[in-house]
Formats: C-alpha cells, structure tokens, sequence
C-alpha cells in the first residue's frame, strides 16, 4: 500500500511539472471582433500557440489603443495592439494619458500602415484641401482617431474652422457622400479598405491627396505620424498616386516584461509571416524591413532579435 502511494504521489508530480501545466501565457489586447486589431491579434495567437513550445497565447476583446495601452502598463495583458499617436501619448503621458502620467510601454514592431484617406466625389466641385472650405465633411466616429487625424490635416490647410463636420461610421460617411449629404468622408484604415471599394463600385471616386509641404508640418508637430504613398490603382477609380499621413498599427509590451520573452515572441512572429500573411490583406504588410518603425523605443527583446537577424 505504501509503495502504491509513493508511486501515486511521483505520477502527480510529474503532472504538475508537466510542460502542459507549466504553459507560458500571452494575452493580447485587440478591438472588437468586427475590427482588423481583433482579426491581426488573432492571428499572432494562432502563430505563437503553434511554434513557441509551451505557450498558450489569446486575442483578447477589448476597447483597442487606449484600453490596451493601459492594460499592457499594467500587467494584465502581455501584448497589445495600438496606433502610432495613441502608443507615443501613453509612453508620454500627453493626450489621453495626461491624468494617468507616462507608462511604460514598450514597441515591439511595425505592423501595417493605417493611412488617411479623403473620399469625394467627380464634379461636386472638391479636388483639394483648399477647396473643402464651406463644405460637409464626415470625419469618422466621434472621438476616433480618424477624427483627431483629419481634424489636424484640415487644420493644417487652415479650413477645419470653415467646414461642417459630422461624425458618422465609415459605412455611413460612405452612404452621405453617395446621397448628397456631405461632400467629403473620411476613413482611417488600410488601403484598399471595404467602404472605399464600395463607394469607388457605385460612384466616381476621388481621394484628396495631400502636398508634401502640409505633411512635413504636420508631421513636425506630430512626430508619430508618417508620411505615406497610395500607388495609382490602389482603387479602381485612382488613376494617379494620392499622398497621405499614416497612424500605423504597433505590436507593443510593457518596458517591465522579460527580454527573452520577448525576443522568442518576435521571432516567432517574424519567422512565420508567410503563415500570418494568410489571415488578411493588410497583414501581408508585416515585415523585417518596416518592423523597427515604433513611434517609441524598442523592447530589449525586440531589439535584439532584430539586431541579430540584420547581423548587428
């Protein structure tokens, strides 16, 4: 009966000191499920809980860049996904952070560029910046930052105070435009995006591009925003190349997290982005050669791989 016992208390042992019950977990903070924050972080799960050995990683639902910049600070989330301006207020504590102060974040990587594009419409007589002055422009949802973006660039070209705004979905600023109840719709999202395709199938659709002087300014004062080129036939209706500003979507941690976890996270994203490229169009914009491109210092982690893949 002893004996029996012993060798019952050595199995159990075993169990618990199982690879299975000692699984690291990753939780990664997203969007909403109808968002490609939700559909990217899916996918980088689904990438670790395959390759990284004893790893058990989850997409979480959440509010996205602010809400995940918090948790991720906090340590109740190991990743998150953000924007650029979102991510580089909170390391900063500006925006909305200034009650909260600085946290301590922490990029990972440049994932995909999240470009600002100004829909209009063939002879409704809008083919600039300029010209939106008078006119109904829907700037996103309220409190979007599709609306902050747009509410800098027309700012920038000295018209926001001459507009009439309306904040709406982009499935609705798509919808206004096409019935005559604004001029302008704005959408801040990977191009070629749903809505605009949709818009460019029912109309003759113009985007607005923007002159490189405005963007030099406009970046000077918002150092987390880049400059971005949409090449001629990104839409069917785009016959020549639009120039625009980029909040780009960053994988990002918290400064306080482990630098070999890190480092196995990113190469185990990086070294499968055939595999992640497969889940959506705009994920096959994730790459070494862009990766590095964080509106806020890297994760040692992070740096490390990267200084190795480059040879450094």
């Amino acid at each position: 009966m002893f004996k029996k016992l012993l060798i019952a208390s050595a199995l159990c042992a075993t169990l618990v000191n199982s690879p299975l019950q000692a699984a690291e977990r990753v939780s990664i903070g997203t969007g909403g499920t109808g968002g490609l924050f939700y559909v990217i972080g899916a996918g980088i799960s689904e990438t670790l809980n395959k390759y990284m050995e004893n790893t058990t990683a989850r997409a979480e639902v959440t509010g996205a860049s602010v809400e995940n910049n918090h948790r991720v600070a906090a340590g109740q989330m190991t990743l998150g996904l953000s924007s650029s301006s979102t991510l580089f207020e909170a390391k900063n504590g500006e925006g909305p952070f200034k009650v909260s102060g600085p946290l301590d974040v922490a990029g990972i990587a440049y994932l995909y560029p999240a470009v600002l594009q100004v829909a209009t419409i063939s002879g409704n007589g809008v083919d600039s910046f300029e010209q939106l002055k008078g006119k109904r422009v829907s700037m996103g949802p309220p409190g979007s930052n599709a609306a902050v973006l747009a509410t800098r660039l027309l700012q920038e070209y000295g018209v926001f105070d001459d507009i009439t705004p309306r904040f709406l979905s982009y499935n609705e600023g798509v919808k206004a435009l096409v019935n005559g109840q604004v001029d302008a719709t704005v959408v801040l999202a990977g191009a070629p995006t749903s809505s605009l395709i949709d818009l460019d199938s029912q109309t003759d659709m113009k985007l607005l591009s923007a002159s490189i002087e405005k963007l030099d300014s406009l970046i000077q004062k918002y150092p987390f925003y880049q400059a971005f080129s949409l090449p001629a036939g990104t839409y069917p209706d785009q016959n020549k190349q639009v120039l625009m500003i980029n909040d780009p979507a960053i994988l990002f941690t918290s400064g306080k997290e482990d630098q070999s976890k890190i480092y196995n996270i990113t190469k185990t994203i990086f070294s499968h982005l055939d595999e992640l490229g497969q889940i959506h169009p705009q994920a096959k914009a994730i790459s070494l050669e862009t990766a590095k491109r964080t509106p806020i210092a890297l994760h040692p982690g992070a740096k490390k791989y990267y200084d190795e893949v480059n040879g450094k």
